[in-house]
């Protein structure tokens, strides 16, 4: 518990650095927007207006990051729709840019300001470990290949005076579109819950699996808040002959691993094995067998009996092809009752969330 707590206690410095490159990029991309915006009106160029749009929705974005307003998600969809209805109206009524070498210029720095901010963000996220930072400077990177092509386009104007602006700042707008509508589902994502990597999951279950006392590793659930909190449970299953106090240590080693490796605070809990010959270890085989020899089983753990109680419970896993666990577990508990006909069956069905 020491070593988690440890762990624990250098959370708050890595968040307020994650924090702190935020607000660079923030202050970076409200700057660059302030100066595109400008040269973009004062050539009359509808795609630096855009690409001034686009940063300053990168600048909003952050921000949501920080604060989670929901009204900075909606700005960036607005001005997205709204950029893109006027550079169509450019695109049908053409006016032509007139760039100047200070143009031009602003135009090679804020490409080389991009590159830069890109690959300090992307290299903080990667030492934080932050994948909302590594994105971050990822599509500052892409923005710096937006903002080539409002130089290109520039290019284009003053070689052979043909305007692209307007199909330009079209296809800018179309992005701002799609980050808006990226910044919206972002937090219906986390409400409704995102799919666990599969590599994790295969890890997680091997690495808690090699513990010394691990016989089967079941009902692994993780539960995603945020880029850097993960809260999960899972179960093991040991011998009956292990003590109480043997099966604390060893759920406690198995949670500080979790933290230590993954970031995860997971709660253990623990599956008896019936061992040796009697009753109870009779009845787990022929239970396993008989379970899953049926065809829509897949797994079949938690064996628990109890002659005081007079109750024998099962847990199983059946396939997705199994919509109706009311008809299967009549179907399986008919199976069994004639083993134990003088007690309450429970069969519990366990659908599988983390594969």
């Amino acid at each position: 518990m020491s070593i988690i707590k440890s762990q624990m206690s250098n959370q708050p410095d890595r968040s307020t650095q994650i924090i702190r490159t935020s607000w660079i990029g923030i202050a970076a991309n409200v700057l660059l927007a302030a100066f595109k915006a400008g040269v973009g009106i004062l050539a009359s160029s509808v795609a630096i207006v855009m690409d001034a749009v686009n940063n300053l929705s990168d600048a909003l974005s952050s921000v949501i990051t920080i604060v989670g307003t929901k009204l900075s998600q909606r700005l960036v969809l607005s001005a997205g729709i709204t950029s893109l209805i006027e550079s169509v109206k450019k695109i049908f009524h053409p006016t032509e840019p007139s760039y100047t070498t200070v143009t031009l210029v602003v135009i090679v720095v804020a490409i080389a300001v991009k590159i830069l901010l890109g690959l300090f963000v992307k290299r903080k996220g990667t030492q934080l470990k932050s994948d909302a930072l590594i994105a971050s400077g990822s599509d500052a990177l892409f923005d710096a290949i937006i903002t080539l092509a409002t130089l290109v386009s520039a290019g284009i104007m003053l070689l052979w005076n043909v305007s692209i602006d307007g199909y330009l700042g079209a296809l800018i707008s179309l992005v701002i579109i799609k980050a808006g509508i990226e910044m919206l589902a972002s937090p219906v994502n986390e409400l409704l819950g995102t799919s666990i990597p599969a590599e994790l999951t295969s890890q997680i279950k091997q690495e808690v699996g090699e513990f010394e006392g691990v016989h089967g590793v079941y009902d692994l659930i993780l539960h995603n808040y945020g880029p850097d909190v993960k809260i999960g449970s899972l179960h093991v299953s040991v011998y009956d002959t292990m003590s109480a106090h043997d099966i604390h240590g060893l759920t406690r080693k198995i949670s500080t691993q979790m933290f230590v490796r993954h970031g995860i605070i997971m709660t253990v809990g623990v599956y008896a094995i019936a061992t040796g010959e009697n009753r109870m270890a009779e009845l787990q085989t022929q239970v396993i067998q008989t379970l899953s020899a049926h065809k829509e089983i897949v797994q079949v753990h938690g064996f628990y009996y109890s002659e005081r109680d007079k109750m024998l419970s099962v847990d199983v896993v059946p396939d997705i092809s199994v919509h109706d666990d009311a008809a299967l577990i009549a179907q399986l508990t008919a199976k069994i009752q004639p083993l134990v006909p003088e007690m309450q069956v429970v069969v519990v069905v366990d659908h599988n969330y983390s594969e």
